[in-house]
């Protein structure tokens, strides 16, 4: 039984209201109130009142209620960002609204269009970075889509490749391939730099597309591929993440989930890699010069923070030579491989030292190759990367050994 009904019980059985507020330590005056409302309302005396405001003049109108629900509606079923700082954004910009992210959140909340998730990993858990200037830092990555297949089946798998300014979250270059191969990594970096200018650093995983250096073999740690060979040729400082440490290259990560958002949400999905290369020219348009970025200073798009700031350039690494060993045999036909640039070449020494066990010295372009048993100089040249072969010059025949 609640304590009204025992107060106002009390007193009509006859006790009084000082006597009945000392048993139920309550006050005089609050029993006078509650005594008038039951002989107004009757047994509704027995339930507190609700303290609801009759009139809320700073509520959020009921018309912009109804824009927070549709704009949320319209961005999810198009695959963009719906949250409440997105949605913020849009009814600043576009519907002359100021609303506040709380206020939005609220809304959303309690039309029950956010789901709590107590586990997921706070925002301030996280270390951030960010570079200060355009091209000062590219992000690159790669990574997964299924195209459809005939009657809706799921079709061939594909791989988008892009690359991403650290600073503005601009994307200078997002492509569809049937694999991603270091030529392709190479290629798409110089149409990049040709089009925004070089970078100062770039940022990758581990992939052999972007490095060897964790590569074993013949591939391992001693030799460059296409794409490390030309940043060092241009002056760019290359990093590499950690190995299983994805949030290193969060930005690009990041990107690649929106992108697939948005295209698994189009109503007609792609069937072939031009159909898919035409939906990504779509969304990278959209994202760079329309789409307002959370992560950016006052919602603004790439495009507005790239062009906001003057660009980083690559630093001088003429210095920076690539100086190898290996050890190698000259095989039956006198020739060694060596790699370079992403490139294997097969260099001449001669039928002679057929077999031979040999040191190939490599410093860039200069080769030395020592016969590892006498360290007799067998040949010295400078590798042309024009030609896949690199002859001898020499008569042909065998020539005799010194002795």
């Amino acid at each position: 039984m609640s304590k009204r009904r025992l107060v106002i019980t009390a007193v009509l059985a006859g006790g009084s209201q000082s006597e009945v507020a000392r048993r139920y330590g309550v006050s005089q005056p609050w029993i006078s109130r509650l005594m008038a409302r039951y002989r107004l309302e009757g047994e509704a005396a027995f339930e507190p009142r609700s303290r609801r405001p009759h009139t809320s003049p700073t509520a959020v109108p009921d018309q912009t209620v109804e824009l927070v629900l549709r704009l949320r509606k319209e961005l999810a079923d198009q695959g963009l960002d719906s949250g409440p700082e997105t949605i913020c954004w849009h009814l600043t910009h576009h519907h002359q609204v100021t609303v506040s992210r709380a206020t939005v959140s609220r809304v959303l909340t309690r039309h029950g269009l956010v789901v709590p998730d107590p586990t997921k990993r706070p925002r301030s858990s996280f270390l951030r970075f960010e570079a200060e200037q355009p091209n000062e830092t590219w992000q690159s990555d790669f990574t997964h889509y299924r195209l459809t297949g005939a009657a809706g089946r799921p079709g061939q798998d594909v791989e988008i490749l892009t690359w991403l300014d650290d600073h503005a979250r601009y994307a200078l270059s997002v492509t569809a391939h049937h694999r991603v191969t270091g030529p392709i990594v190479l290629d798409t970096f110089r149409a990049a730099a040709g089009r925004f200018g070089c970078p100062a650093s770039t940022l990758t995983d581990n992939g052999m597309v972007f490095t060897t250096r964790l590569a074993g073999g013949s591939r391992g740690k001693d030799t460059r591929n296409g794409l490390e060979h030309e940043l060092r040729r241009l002056g760019v400082v290359q990093k590499n993440s950690r190995p299983n440490h994805p949030t290193t290259c969060g930005k690009v990560e990041r990107f690649q989930q929106t992108m697939k958002k948005w295209l698994r949400a189009q109503p007609v999905q792609p069937t072939t890699i031009t159909e898919l290369q035409a939906l990504i020219d779509l969304f990278v348009e959209t994202y760079n010069q329309q789409r307002p970025h959370r992560s950016l200073p006052h919602r603004a798009t790439p495009a507005t923070a790239y062009a906001a700031r003057p660009k980083a350039a690559p630093g001088d690494r003429s210095s920076d030579t690539h100086a190898r060993v290996r050890t190698d045999r000259i095989d039956t036909g006198g020739k060694v491989t060596l790699r370079h640039g992403g490139r294997l070449y097969s260099i001449g020494v001669g039928r002679t030292h057929a077999r031979t066990r040999v040191l190939i010295l490599v410093e860039d372009l200069d080769i030395r190759i020592i016969d590892a048993a006498t360290g007799e100089l067998l040949r010295e040249l400078v590798l042309d990367p024009t030609k896949r072969y690199q002859a001898t010059r020499r008569p042909p025949g065998p020539s005799p050994r010194k002795h």
